[in-house]
């Protein structure tokens, strides 16, 4: 766990465009199989929101592990 959490803390950028490329496939891929009736423009829109949401939830993660990182003795 320690090496992760060290590789992470020296390529933050990486890893939340990782997470945000990552996310966007997903939601992806996810709304392709159901069954709607939406355009795939429409679809990329979605997806594209959603990983957006991802990227905010992990850099204010990213955040407040910087912050209690920095707040130790």
């Amino acid at each position: 766990m320690k090496v992760i959490q060290s590789w992470v803390s020296e390529h933050k950028l990486a890893t939340i465009g990782g997470l945000w490329a990552s996310g966007i496939g997903a939601s992806f891929m996810a709304n392709s199989r159901t069954t709607s009736p939406m355009k795939p423009s429409l679809r990329l829109i979605h997806a594209r929101m959603h990983a957006q949401a991802l990227t905010l939830a992990v850099l204010c993660g990213a955040a407040t592990y910087r912050y209690y990182e920095n707040t130790k003795p």
